[in-house]
C-alpha cells in the first residue's frame, strides 16, 4: 500500500508540472466557450439565441467579436428568468431546450436569501465535469510538501446530502452532494466515507449518529464538508468515545476540504479539536457547478475553473450596475476573464454545461491574484447590508467576527446581521452564536470598533445615518434549531449572514417562542 502512495504522489507532482505550462486564462475561456455553444446550438436556446452565429465568431471571428456578439444576442438571466422561460420545460421532461438531450438529475436548492426552492439541472455532462475538478483537486495535494505518501491510502469521508435521490415524474432531485456521491466512480469506492449505505440515509441527525458509531473502525485522512457541520460531526465523535480530540480517533486525519461559507469565524473552535495542525484546503462548489478552488498552499485565494465547461463573466459590484437592495440594473457592465482587475468585486455570471446562459448565481467575489486567476468569495449579492450607505459585505463581517474572537479568546460559531429602523434613522442588530461566556456589551463594542477599521464607508455613516449596533449572544444550537425548523438540516444547508424583510420577523418569532 505504502507503494501506491508514492505512486500516486509522483504522479500527481508530474501532473501539476504540465498543468502550470498550459495556464492561459482567455485561451482557455475562449475554447470552453466554443465547446458549450458548439454543444448546445440546436436545442431551443440556441436557436433563440442564434447560437450558430456566435460559434462562427468563436470560431473565425476577431479575439473578441464572439464576446460582443454574445452579449448582445444573449440576456443576463437570474434564477427565475432563466426557469420559467427555460428550465420549467425541462423539468417537465421536455428535451433540448438548454442543453441537448433529457435532463435526469435536479439540484435542489434555496440558498439563503429564497425560502422557494430552486430546480438546477445537472447533466451528464455536468456531473462528469464536476468529478474532473474534483480529480484535479486531490491533484494539487502534490504541491503540499507536508504531506506524506501514505496520505493517498486513507480514507475519505465526504458529509453530504442524501444519495437516496426522490423521483418525481421520470427525474431525481436531491442535495448535489447526494447526486454527485451517487455518481462516484467505482476505484473511489474503497476510500469514501461513510459508505453507500449511510450516505443514502435522509434523516440528518440519524446519520451523524451513524458516522459517530462507525467512525472508530475507519482510517481518516480527508475530510470534505462545510464547517459548521464537520464541527459537529467531530464534537459528536469525541463525547462518543470520551476523547480530547478527534485524532485520538483519526490519527491520520491531514487535510479538510471546505466550502461553502468562510472558514475563518470557525477556526478557533475548530482546532480546539485537533491534536496538531492539519492542511486546509477551500472549494467553491455551487449547485450550478465547480467553480473554483484553492490549487497551492501559498494561494490567498481558489483558482476558477476555466478549462471545464463553465465561462465566466464579471459585473463589477457597484452602484451603476446595482441597485441598493442588490437588484442587477438592466444593462450592466460585463467582462471577460483579461479584463478584471485586482482588489475588486465583481458579480459572477456563468454559462455551463448544465444549460445555464450569462446566468446571475448571486455571490460576490474580489481577485486576489489576477495572473493565477485566483479569487475570494466576499459575500452575495443580496447579502450584504447598506440601510444608509455603509456597504457592509460579508466579507467584511466574517473577518470582524475573526478578530473579535481572536481578542476575547472565544469561538463563535454562527452569527447574523439584521438591518432595522432606529427612530428615523438606522441600525443593526447582530446575533452571535457562541458556547462561551461572554459579555454582550463589550462584543457589541469589539465589533463596531473592528467594523469601522475595515470599512471606511461604515465609519462615515456610524457618525451620521447609522445610530444603533445592538448584540443578542445566543447559544449555537439555536442557530441550528431554527434551521431544522425550516427543513434545513444538512450537509449543504448555511445560516444566513444577512436577514432581510420577511426573515427578520420569522426568526425573531422563532426567538420568542
Amino acid at each position: 500500500m505504502a507503494l501506491l502512495g508514492s505512486m500516486l504522489k509522483n504522479g500527481i507532482r508530474l501532473s501539476n508540472v504540465v498543468r502550470l505550462r498550459k495556464f492561459n486564462a482567455l485561451r482557455q475561456q475562449r475554447k470552453v466557450f466554443r465547446k458549450l455553444i458548439r454543444k448546445a446550438q440546436f436545442t431551443a436556446f440556441g436557436e433563440a439565441y442564434h447560437f450558430d452565429d456566435l460559434l462562427r465568431a468563436a470560431e473565425f471571428g476577431t479575439e473578441r467579436e464572439f464576446y460582443q456578439k454574445y452579449k448582445q444576442n444573449v440576456p443576463i438571466h437570474d434564477y427565475n428568468k432563466m426557469f420559467d422561460s427555460w428550465w420549467k420545460k425541462t423539468l417537465a421532461g421536455e428535451p433540448n431546450v438548454t442543453w441537448p438531450g433529457k435532463v435526469k438529475y435536479f439540484a435542489l436548492s434555496s440558498g439563503t436569501s429564497e425560502a422557494a426552492t430552486k430546480y438546477i439541472p445537472v447533466t451528464k455532462a455536468m456531473s462528469k465535469a464536476i468529478q474532473r475538478t474534483s480529480i484535479r483537486q486531490i491533484l494539487t495535494l502534490g504541491k503540499y510538501q507536508n504531506l506524506p505518501s501514505t496520505l493517498y491510502e486513507k480514507g475519505c469521508l465526504m458529509l453530504g446530502g442524501s444519495t437516496d435521490l426522490s423521483v418525481r415524474e421520470g427525474h431525481y432531485e436531491g442535495d448535489l452532494s447526494g447526486i454527485t456521491a451517487s455518481k462516484i466512480p467505482l476505484w473511489f469506492e474503497r476510500f469514501y466515507k461513510p459508505g453507500r449505505d449511510i450516505a443514502q440515509e435522509r434523516d440528518w441527525a440519524l446519520k451523524l449518529d451513524e458516522i459517530t458509531e462507525q467512525a472508530a473502525g475507519w482510517d481518516i485522512g480527508y475530510v470534505v464538508g462545510v464547517p459548521a457541520w464537520i464541527q459537529l460531526l467531530m464534537e459528536k465523535i469525541i463525547a462518543r468515545y470520551n476523547v480530547k480530540t478527534i485524532h485520538d480517533i483519526w490519527p491520520n486525519l491531514m487535510v479538510f476540504c471546505h466550502g461553502g461559507v468562510s472558514f475563518e469565524p470557525y477556526r478557533q473552535g475548530f482546532e480546539k479539536l485537533l491534536a496538531h495542525p492539519i492542511t486546509y484546503i477551500e472549494t467553491y462548489l455551487a449547485s450550478e457547478g465547480f467553480i473554483a478552488y484553492q490549487t497551492h498552499p501559498d494561494a490567498e485565494g481558489m483558482q476558477l475553473v476555466l478549462n471545464n465547461g463553465l465561462f465566466f463573466e464579471f459585473i463589477p459590484f457597484n452602484e451603476q450596475n446595482f441597485s441598493a437592495d442588490g437588484e442587477l440594473i438592466e444593462t450592466p457592465e460585463t467582462l471577460m476573464i483579461d479584463e478584471v482587475e485586482e482588489g475588486k468585486e465583481y458579480a459572477l455570471l456563468i454559462s455551463t454545461c448544465s444549460g445555464a446562459w450569462r446566468y446571475l448565481i448571486g455571490d460576490t467575489i474580489r481577485f486576489v491574484n489576477k495572473t493565477r486567476a485566483e479569487i475570494v468569495i466576499t459575500g452575495r449579492t443580496k447579502h450584504f447590508l447598506s440601510l444608509c450607505g455603509e456597504h457592509l459585505s460579508v466579507d467584511n463581517m466574517n473577518k470582524a467576527i475573526e478578530m473579535v474572537s481572536d481578542e476575547l479568546g472565544i469561538s463563535i460559531r454562527e452569527f447574523t446581521v439584521a438591518g432595522v429602523t432606529y427612530d428615523t434613522l438606522f441600525a443593526h442588530h447582530w446575533y452571535i452564536g457562541t458556547n462561551d461566556a461572554v459579555d454582550a456589551n463589550e462584543l457589541r463594542d469589539r465589533l463596531d470598533a473592528k467594523l469601522k477599521e475595515l470599512n471606511d464607508d461604515y465609519a462615515v455613516e456610524r457618525r451620521h445615518a447609522l445610530k444603533d449596533i445592538s448584540v443578542t449572544v445566543l447559544p449555537t444550537k439555536t442557530f441550528y434549531d431554527w434551521m431544522a425548523s425550516r427543513g434545513k438540516m444538512g450537509g449543504q444547508n448555511k445560516f444566513p449572514r444577512v436577514l432581510k424583510k420577511g426573515m427578520i420577523a420569522e426568526w425573531e418569532a422563532f426567538l420568542n417562542k
